[in-house]
């Protein structure tokens, strides 16, 4: 546990993470404009980075293809810089995301930020064993740290077949090589990109491999994670900036930041440790609007955890039909209770208390509503808040 810095928030950079949602009675079409438009008004209100997340086979999300994506928004913009938040490791050669991501960044010079993840190397038991709590008997609580809700890992996700065999099949379906070969290990496949971009990687048998497109090139590479473990140790060793994701899963981004200062070594990019903590949030002019708007977030987070995928994000309207049980509730618990939603000033002191908790030198924001206006509005909203709290 860090000590609260109680650092001015204008100190504090916000930045924005868009999964390009795609809401009912629309399409990928739509929601894939909507995130061009969402990134020039980012801009415009001074957020510092705008990252693109990386989801498959998922009805309501537009944000597969990331390097695409990012080439478009960069494109599209002059100044934010444009990143990934995460490409999948567990999906995709090494050399193949180098050559994509340099390929941009050397049309978009000190603008382009490589995130990686390593989702598609977690099985559904090891998932289970890192984010829920799979023990019977009494629910265990949730706890308050420096002012933070950290909630309990969700014991009913453990229990959900449907949404652990979605994992595997869609590992499965974006399964790269041999799969009788075992994989290279997260942390390899890391120092494989970081080689490529310097243009000093060796083959097996110690010859000098070079990947033209991405040697030079003016990109950051970030490690994100959700918990104490591969990610957050990489990220570390190799004195890489970390993100760690407090909207996925609440319940360990304290040991997940913690585990990567520990581990923390000075490198030529980075020398002292650099945090990223990510926030779900919705802001309107009044509590109750928020609230309104913020109404389909459950439904839609069970969608997810019931092994759906995420369904289009509902309206209002159609989120009010939605029939909750107990189990229902329970699933979705962790992320509903530490979603931030209010007023401007409300939502700008709950993000100080997170930022002060997790000691982080940056959040970033994600804002999912039905209508993208509403959308643009809180991130309007936020902006404002911030600078003057």
């Amino acid at each position: 546990m860090t000590e609260p810095s109680r650092r001015s928030p204008v100190s504090t950079p916000l930045s924005v993470l868009d999964l390009s949602p795609i809401v009912s009675g629309q399409g990928p079409a739509d929601a894939l404009r909507n995130t061009i438009d969402l990134a020039k008004r980012t801009e415009h209100l001074g957020y510092r980075r705008y990252w693109v997340a990386e989801h498959h086979l998922t009805p309501g999300v537009a944000s597969a293809a990331p390097a695409v994506l990012i080439a478009l928004i960069a494109g599209a913009t002059s100044r934010i810089r444009v990143g990934s938040a995460a490409v999948l490791l567990g999906h995709h050669a090494p050399l193949v995301v180098a050559e994509q991501f340099g390929t941009v960044a050397h049309l978009h010079p000190g603008r382009i930020d490589l995130g990686l993840g390593r989702s598609g190397l977690v099985r559904g038991r090891d998932f289970v064993r890192r984010f829920a709590d799979p023990a019977d008997g009494p629910a265990p609580e949730g706890k308050v740290v420096d002012g933070l809700l950290i909630p309990p890992k969700p014991r009913a996700l453990a229990k959900s077949k449907r949404f652990l065999a979605r994992i595997e099949e869609q590992q499965r379906l974006l399964s790269t090589g041999d799969p009788a070969e075992a994989p290279l290990d997260y942390r390899t496949q890391v120092e494989h990109i970081l080689r490529f971009v310097g243009g000093d990687f060796r083959s097996s048998s110690g010859e000098a491999v070079h990947a033209v497109p991405v040697e030079g090139a003016d990109l950051d590479v970030w490690v994100l994670g959700s918990s104490a473990g591969e990610s957050s140790a990489a990220a570390g060793s190799l004195g890489l900036p970390f993100a760690a994701n407090y909207h996925v899963s609440p319940s360990t981004v304290l040991e997940a930041v913690a585990s990567y200062r520990e581990g923390f070594a000075a490198s030529a990019k980075l020398l002292r440790p650099y945090v990223v903590v990510s926030a779900d949030v919705v802001v309107a002019d009044t509590g109750e609007r928020a609230r309104e708007l913020a109404g389909p977030y459950g439904p839609w987070v069970h969608s997810i955890r019931a092994g759906e995928g995420a369904i289009p994000f509902p309206s209002p309207a159609e989120a009010a039909e939605f029939r909750w049980t107990d189990q229902a509730r329970e699933i979705v618990a962790d992320r509903v209770d530490t979603q931030i939603v209010g007023t401007p000033e409300s939502v700008a002191r709950k993000l100080a208390t997170l930022r002060d908790a997790t000691g982080a030198d940056e959040l970033v924001i994600t804002t999912v509503t039905h209508d993208h206006a509403d959308r643009v509005r809180s991130y309007e909203l936020l902006a404002k808040a911030w600078q003057q709290a």
